[in-house]
Order: structure tokens, then C-alpha cells, then sequence
């Protein structure tokens, strides 16, 4: 069995819709709609879900569920690349659209955005250096640097202030006490770090299992330690709030999800399916 498949726990079968308003409902839309374009924010250093192929062109799960979600609109799409904390911190004003950015529902986001549809799941793992021989449990990174994407609920799990907020997340410990944490403008940067050797930088980095395992396809020196600390639900954000855009976007993935569009995608860059 997979490393991915082998840690896939606790995945809830539906997701839910969630939406609420505060915006003249269908602006977005009518907006997208009427432009023939759904711009979309992403991240250009997060493989497998997002990142430039040596054509410069956007490739990866999050991107080809993006550009499956425009074309059953009928629209293009564009790419923008805003940093993490400032996709997370809603209030987009128009600049992009939608977030298909495997993004984890939790209270304090749902504070700003809308969550109108998980599409996927993936465990949240910690990787050490492959020379560690130190930590081979997360509850033995207690006290150790560890690097996180900013703004990442990875970075809220070391904190202990992380709450999901969606339907069928399983519970989670807290098994890290005392982190020093580190944190990068995106996960992958953490995982550079690490790769320099063990403890020259990092003890250790705390990322999507995904991320981690495709880190050790392309050649980096690093393992995963013991099981995952928590399951995440992963949703497409919208900036609060268009219900007519969360309702479409939904009834969307939820098409995707019923003709094995999802599952195929999954498979294709996960060599798992993680959508439930």
C-alpha cells in the first residue's frame, strides 16, 4: 500500500454546501459570466496540487480542477498568485474570483470567505531530514524549529489554534508542544530548508502528506515521521458572499465528483483517490 493511501483516514463521503451573504447576491458571477472569465488564485510553488512547468504554464490537481470548474461554466480562466495570508484574508475586491487552492475550512476563515465546496481530502504530516534518527514520532518534535507555509492551518496546529469548521473533519490531538515555528511564504520553501540537512535550518517541516511525497519523488533527502497529526477537509473558497456563485460552484463539483471527474484527477496526481 501507498504512503498517501496508507495514512487516507476518516474521509467523510459528501461535502457540504455552506454559504452565507453579505454582497448583492450573483455579483460575482454576473461578473465572471460576463467577462467569459473565472480568475482564479493559485500558487506557483506548491506541486502536486499548483506549480510552472517548464513552459511556464500552470499544472497540478488544484489547477485542473480550476480549469474543469471554468469550462463546465463556460468561461476561461486566468491565474493570479497572491501570497497565502492574503487570499485567506478575504476581502478580494474583485481581484480574483475563486480559490481552488486546497484550502482547509476553519472558523476563522469562514469569518471572511465561503466555503461552498470540499473536493478532496489529505493528511497534514511532518517530515524530518533523511539523516534524522531524533524525531520518529511529531510528539518528538515537541521543543524543535519547524517550518510552515504562513497563514497555513499547519501553522495553527503548532499554535493550538487550529479549528476546522466542516462537516465529517475527525477529531485531532495536539501532539507538538512547544514548537519553535518558522514560517515561509509557501510550504514547499519550508521543505528547501529542510533539505540543507538535518537541524542546519529545520528539525523539521509540517505540510500536506501530498506535498511531502512529491518533495521525496523530485529528490529530496527527507522522510515522513510517524502517522498524521490531523485530516483535512480541502474546500473551494469564494470571498463572502455570493450565494449564487457558491451554489453553482457546488452543483459543479458536485457533477465532478458523480462522473469520476475528481476521482480520475486525484489518481492522476496523487496516484490515490482522496476525494471520498
Amino acid at each position: 500500500m501507498a504512503p498517501l493511501e496508507k495514512w487516507l483516514f476518516g474521509i467523510a463521503l459528501s461535502a457540504p454546501l455552506v454559504v452565507t451573504g453579505s454582497a448583492d447576491a450573483g455579483e460575482v458571477l454576473d461578473r465572471v459570466m460576463s467577462k467569459g472569465v473565472m480568475v482564479m488564485s493559485t500558487d506557483a510553488e506548491y506541486p502536486p496540487q499548483s506549480s510552472l512547468d517548464e513552459n511556464n504554464e500552470f499544472v497540478g490537481f488544484d489547477i485542473n480542477v480550476g480549469r474543469e470548474i471554468a469550462e463546465r461554466l463556460g468561461v476561461g480562466i486566468e491565474f493570479v498568485t497572491p501570497s497565502w495570508d492574503v487570499i485567506t484574508a478575504g476581502n478580494w475586491a474583485g481581484r480574483w474570483d475563486v480559490s481552488v487552492g486546497s484550502m482547509t475550512p476553519t472558523a476563522a476563515r469562514r469569518e471572511v470567505l465561503d466555503f461552498p465546496a470540499i473536493y478532496y481530502y489529505t493528511p497534514a504530516a511532518l517530515a524530518v531530514h533523511q539523516d534524522n534518527s531524533s524525531i520518529e514520532t511529531p510528539a518528538e518534535a515537541s521543543g524543535k524549529t519547524i517550518g510552515v507555509g504562513v497563514a497555513t492551518t499547519y501553522e495553527n496546529y503548532l499554535k493550538k489554534d487550529l479549528v476546522i469548521d466542516a462537516e465529517g473533519a475527525p477529531p485531532f490531538d495536539y501532539l507538538i508542544d512547544d514548537a519553535t515555528i518558522r514560517t515561509y511564504d509557501t510550504d514547499l520553501l519550508a521543505l528547501d530548508d529542510l533539505r540543507l540537512g538535518d537541524g542546519v535550518r529545520l528539525d523539521a517541516a509540517l505540510t500536506a502528506l501530498p506535498t511531502i511525497m512529491g518533495a521525496i519523488d523530485n529528490g529530496y533527502p527527507i522522510k515522513v515521521v510517524g502517522d498524521p497529526v490531523f485530516l483535512e477537509p480541502l474546500s473551494v473558497a469564494i470571498d463572502k458572499g455570493d450565494p449564487e456563485f457558491g451554489a453553482k460552484i457546488a452543483e459543479i463539483v458536485r457533477a465532478m465528483r458523480d462522473d469520476g471527474t475528481l476521482s480520475e484527477l486525484s489518481m492522476k496526481w496523487y496516484g490515490a483517490d482522496l476525494t471520498g
